[in-house]
């Protein structure tokens, strides 16, 4: 075992605070990574407030992790000691079943292990992420971050960026194509990068009408008020791709009727009950699909950060001392943060 120093809550009342933690011994597949960066994940929150019932406290959170590899298990190919690798949101599958099989690990028939919060599959153990010095994870797991990339501002591309990747390629979306991204966080303005890069014209939904010019910042061809009930109509059946990253409850009713027909809504960001209730006859009407996506698996997190490689795609973040977690968490509730925090983990590595 090795020693690690991290930041986990105890309870799903307390702060995050200093633990020190153990990371088991080398495994034949396993990589040792010293983490340099971490991103801040609004599923870091919930999962140490409990929102979604069921952490497993002490929670260490992280799952945007950066960092250098330092010793390789006996078996490992792909990876060697200095090399810049990232770790996502999990770290095991079955790895044998149809999903895991076609490289979507992410929908393991037998569930995927997350990153923190997650049950090892060997030993039992809880997973704990990334706000900690070092981690140890299978060989499949890990992923390579091409030298082009800024390191800091990549570690977000790893829950935020394969989150919105991966739906825009899974269903296709192709220059000329008209894509709505609905919200502009941390997901929705990596959607729009991505959409853009894919050739779309990009139109932002956003309540707020201060956001327009900061949407246009982010390369957004256009910007829909969604209060606006002139702006919605003047957007019915127009799209052929919504892009949903608002993750609470909200009503899609408007936003569906701005599809095509055949047109889709993908939902990302939400993953509780949908309220108020669906019209279903925006779908039955119109052949339009509701559909939901979960990350990507590890063939697609790859070609997802190569792709950000060749096109100059980043997050935007705010670098931040792993002391100020707390505080973080508090901005992040009010949406006080363009786009995501990422943690410089040498704050935890220098602190007594």
């Amino acid at each position: 075992m090795t020693h690690s120093k991290a930041y986990a809550a105890q309870a799903a009342d307390k702060p995050l605070a200093p633990l020190d933690i153990e990371r088991r011994e080398l495994r034949p597949d396993d990589v040792a990574i010293e983490i340099d960066y971490c991103g801040v994940c609004h599923s870091d929150i919930h999962t140490v407030e409990n929102d979604w019932g069921g952490s497993l406290y002490p929670v260490v959170p992280g799952h945007e992790i950066i960092g250098r590899v330092q010793a390789v298990g006996v078996d490992v190919r792909k990876y060697q000691v200095g090399q810049v690798v990232g770790v996502g949101c999990m770290v095991d599958s079955c790895r044998s079943c149809s999903a895991c099989e076609t490289g979507l690990e992410q929908y393991c028939l037998k569930g995927m292990t997350g990153t923190y919060n997650g049950r090892d599959r060997h030993d039992k153990s809880v997973t704990l992420g990334g706000y900690s010095e070092k981690i140890v994870v299978s060989e499949r797991f890990v992923v390579n971050i091409p030298e082009k990339l800024d390191a800091a501002s990549a570690a977000p591309l790893l829950c935020a960026g394969i989150t919105t990747y991966s739906p825009l390629m899974h269903y296709g979306v192709k220059a000329g194509d008209r894509v709505g991204v609905i919200g502009m966080g941390g997901l929705g303005h990596m959607g729009v990068k991505f959409a853009k890069a894919l050739g779309a014209e990009v139109t932002i939904f956003t309540r707020s009408e201060s956001k327009m010019e900061e949407a246009r910042s982010q390369g957004a061809d256009h910007v829909i008020i969604s209060t606006d009930p002139a702006q919605m109509k003047a957007a019915r059946e127009t799209f052929d791709v919504l892009l949903d990253t608002i993750p609470v409850p909200h009503d899609m009713n408007p936003y569906l009727n701005c599809l095509k027909y055949d047109g889709k809504h993908i939902v990302v960001g939400l993953l509780t009950a949908v309220e108020p209730p669906l019209q279903a006859g925006m779908l039955v009407m119109k052949r339009r699909v509701l559909a939901g996506s979960l990350i990507g698996g590890m063939p697609e997190t790859q070609e997802m950060l190569d792709f950000c490689a060749e096109h100059d795609i980043t997050c935007d973040v705010e670098m931040l001392d792993i002391q100020n977690i707390n505080e973080a968490y508090d901005r992040m509730k009010k949406g006080d943060v363009k786009y995501r925090f990422v943690i410089d983990m040498k704050t935890l590595k220098d602190s007594a």
